[in-house]
């Protein structure tokens, strides 16, 4: 009888545990707040008592010391007694509260919902700017024949000659030069065209990268939108087949319905569960946590003598009270979460049993231990005003078979249980 969740169930299952997790963990970090802000407040005055410490001169002081240590530390048992306490009443609340937790949720599931659109990342990559082309190399200045100035005066008519041979090595120099200047030119735009050649190369190499990281690119968001296009496939597949009253469809919508129904982690559930064509009836069987699972701490408490944080226990009658409520609440919202959800009314009766597996001591060997056993009849039970019910009323007006105890583990009977 015992059913796996499915791929969709799976997934809404998460994300249900997933918005648990997140308001658990803003309790949590709300309840770090407080702590942390005693804890602060505490290191404050240790650091205030150290300074004064070294200080000190005086009896008198000391003393004062000594009282500022012990408030310090009188505050931070009380603060971590506080947050004990305020996680056990969380606890206890969400224990007590269990049917009308779900009182204020719709536990249809639009199957539509479950639907995904890819979801693509901006393509990037690091070939995707050009490569800078090579500057120009600028050409060096063209040489200026700058003859050596003629003589003057009279040795204009004794150095003639000198001058005229001083020109010729000028015209000489200036000719060499400009040999050089016009080599230079050529060397020059001989590398230039070089680092063109080399940087077309570079490009062709760059762009070739960029489309081969485009193509790898178009293939992973091809390969999420088929991912999607399958998911969503399966999702429609449901969706036609629960209009038919497919039954593995039933099973699967079934499976997402309760993996919806979120418990606190200090009372947790499991389902097993078969859906009849034939009668249009769900067998459902839900597993509480055994007795033994649950808190039997009343309060916690600070002790100044003896330094030591303490608890006291909940009466035997207050825990017995307790976990009867909590097996009969589970039963109704069993029935209300299944017959809510399922707005097509492809199941018309429910068959229910509530137990809990554990050690038998004379055996040794796990046993399953039955609570609760009844059946209802969608129509009845859907004109039910569950806000305002007494969960053990209600399966008495089911003609549920009910354990006297079932604290202590005191099993019933699963015969006789269906009344109109």
């Amino acid at each position: 009888m015992a059913r796996r969740r499915g791929f969709l169930a799976e997934l809404q299952h998460q994300a249900k545990q997933a918005q648990l997790e997140q308001a658990r963990a803003q309790r949590e970090a709300e309840r770090e707040y407080l702590a942390a802000v005693k804890h602060s407040e505490q290191l404050r005055k240790e650091d205030a008592r150290l300074k004064a410490q070294l200080e000190r001169a005086q009896e008198a002081e000391r003393k004062q010391l000594e009282k500022e240590a012990k408030a310090a530390h009188l505050e931070a048992k009380l603060a971590e007694v506080d947050e004990l306490n305020l996680k056990l009443a969380e606890d206890y609340d969400q224990i007590d509260s269990l049917l009308e937790a779900t009182l204020h949720v719709d536990d249809y599931v639009d199957l539509n919902e479950l639907k995904k659109a890819a979801n693509h990342p901006p393509f990037m990559s690091k070939y995707a700017a050009p490569i800078p082309p090579p500057l120009e190399i600028p050409d060096p200045p063209e040489p200026h024949f700058n003859p050596p100035a003629p003589p003057k005066g009279i040795r204009a008519l004794l150095g003639k000659e000198k001058h005229e041979g001083a020109v010729t090595l000028a015209r000489y120099k200036h000719g060499s030069a400009v040999e050089k200047w016009k080599q230079k030119i050529v060397e020059n735009a001989a590398i230039f065209e070089g680092r063109v050649q080399a940087h077309a190369v570079q490009e062709g190499e760059r762009l070739a990268a960029l489309d081969a990281a485009r193509v790898n690119y178009e293939n992973e968001c091809a390969a999420r939108e088929a991912d999607v296009a399958l998911h969503n496939e399966e999702v429609d597949q449901l969706i036609n087949n629960l209009e038919y009253g497919v039954v593995d469809s039933i099973h699967e919508y079934v499976t997402i319905v309760l993996s919806n129904s979120v418990y606190p982690s200090c009372f947790r559930v499991g389902y097993d569960f078969v859906f009849a064509p034939e009668t249009a009836e769900l067998e459902l069987r839900v597993l509480v946590p055994g007795p033994s699972k649950l808190p039997t701490t009343k309060a916690y408490k600070y002790t100044k003598s003896s330094d030591e944080i303490s608890s006291t226990e909940l009466s035997q009658k207050a825990c017995k009270d307790r976990y009867a409520s909590a097996v009969h609440q589970v039963a109704i919202r069993s029935l209300h979460e299944i017959f809510e959800a399922d707005r097509r009314g492809l199941i018309k009766t429910i068959s229910l049993e509530v137990g809990t597996e554990t050690i038998n001591p004379a055996t040794g060997k796990e046993d399953y231990v039955l609570f609760v056993a009844t059946g209802a009849e969608r129509e009845a039970f859907l004109s039910f005003d569950l806000s305002c019910v007494v969960p053990s009323a209600t399966l008495e007006h089911l003609g549920a078979s009910v354990s006297k105890n079932p604290y202590a583990l005191v099993p019933t009977e699963a015969t006789g249980v269906r009344r109109s």
